[in-house]
């Protein structure tokens, strides 16, 4: 029997992103392990949560261990495995969510090393790193570990002026493996446009100050997204997306409480559900016609189930991820004004149909670039099993 313990994953994340994230890794695993006719028994660590679990099985178990607080029950449920894969939550390889978060990502990872313990750094986004710390320390964990992805191109070029000289996948997000419920065929009707509302920039980011420093004002840009679909001459019929939904409401982070408070102003919109997992919520936007959003992985869901998007970036991760695929639809809130975005997310509307034919292409080239980190794993885990 082959243990394998995901860190930097999540079963109860009240983000679906991350839970796309330890869905999909799951779902490799178990690929790996129907094609090799492997025994893999799954450990997901989380740190808290009493929402709905993401995903369950016979091969899957949780265990909650808190790194901060207990290191030494961290170490003894990494030091029980055969190896241990982190994703870092998809983006938290990276200071820009602030020094604690970062601090226990590190600390997992060299937990791991001293726990003498193979480590997989699956399909991330590395940095940026303001503080030189942070960027030393990251470099020494992924030069012990046994295998080092990237996502995207960026993330790739970031390791390599790090002074990083690993070999490296250089992959896509593991979540375009993400299963889901095809839409069935509906009658003719208005176009159905998806709008992912984050919570954490309604409220300007943890700090409330605009911790992103996005260049438009993101509360009134939201707003006229939607007053100008519910006005297109199309009829357009505007779904409010949430992606982020936590059991308790109003919190920073919720993106369903932020749909609801706009749905009290715009009485024509229609809120989606709180879905409970990642796959419900893609299986929803599957069902619409456009789509745009903050956060990145409801962007992946409806880039994966071939739904025409816009990303509304805050981070590199975004153009990253999507331009490595050739996939140049971004934009960035950072950077870009409001009329800018307006513009190009319009723009890319009215011309739905090319923009699906080019997002079918990039979703190709994504898988393709998957299958580099599936190989490598699976020969890993291969090796592992021979005595």
């Amino acid at each position: 029997m082959l243990k394998v313990t995901l860190i930097g994953h999540d079963t109860r994340n009240a983000n679906l992103g991350v839970g796309a994230l330890t869905v999909s890794e799951i779902e490799i695993i178990r690929r790996i392990a129907r094609r090799c006719n492997l025994d893999i028994a799954i450990t997901v660590l989380i740190g808290k949560g009493s929402g709905p679990v993401c995903v369950s099985g016979d091969d899957v178990r949780e265990r909650f261990v808190r790194p901060l607080r207990r290191p030494l029950d961290f170490l003894a449920a990494v030091r029980d495995s055969d190896l241990v894969i982190d994703i870092s939550g998809g983006d938290s390889f990276a200071d820009i969510y602030g020094g604690r978060r970062m601090f226990q990502v590190l600390l997992q990872k060299y937990l791991v090393h001293l726990a003498g313990r193979p480590l997989v750094m699956a399909p991330q986004t590395v940095g940026p790193f303001k503080n030189r710390l942070w960027r030393v320390l990251s470099a020494g964990t992924i030069r012990r570990c046994a295998i080092v992805t990237t996502r995207d191109a960026k993330s790739t070029a970031f390791l390599r002026d790090m002074g990083v000289r690993n070999e490296v996948i250089e992959a896509s997000d593991v979540a375009l493996r993400l299963p889901y419920t095809v839409p069935g065929i509906r009658a003719d009707g208005p176009p159905r446009i998806g709008l992912n509302v984050s919570g954490l920039l309604m409220g300007g980011g943890y700090t409330g100050k605009n911790m992103f420093g996005l260049k438009a004002d993101y509360p009134v840009l939201i707003r006229e997204i939607i007053q100008r679909f519910l006005a297109h001459g199309d009829g357009c019929e505007m779904h409010l997306v949430g992606h982020v939904i936590p059991q308790q409401r109003g919190g920073v982070e919720d993106d369903y409480q932020a749909c609801l408070d706009l749905a009290t102003e715009f009485p024509g919109v229609i809120t989606a559900p709180p879905f409970e997992t990642p796959s419900e919520a893609k299986s929803y936007i599957a069902g619409l016609d456009f789509f745009m959003g903050a956060r990145m992985h409801a962007c992946i869901a409806a880039f994966s189930s071939g739904v025409p998007v816009v990303p509304m970036a805050y981070s590199r991760k975004f153009v990253g991820l999507f331009g490595t695929l050739g996939y140049d639809l971004t934009v960035d809130c950072t950077s870009d004004s409001a009329l800018e975005i307006l513009e190009r997310i319009f723009t890319a509307y009215e011309t739905r149909a090319k923009v699906g034919r080019a997002m079918q292409s990039a979703l190709e080239l994504g898988l393709e670039r998957l299958k580099r980190y599936e190989s490598a794993l699976e020969a890993r885990l291969v090796a592992i099993n021979t005595p």
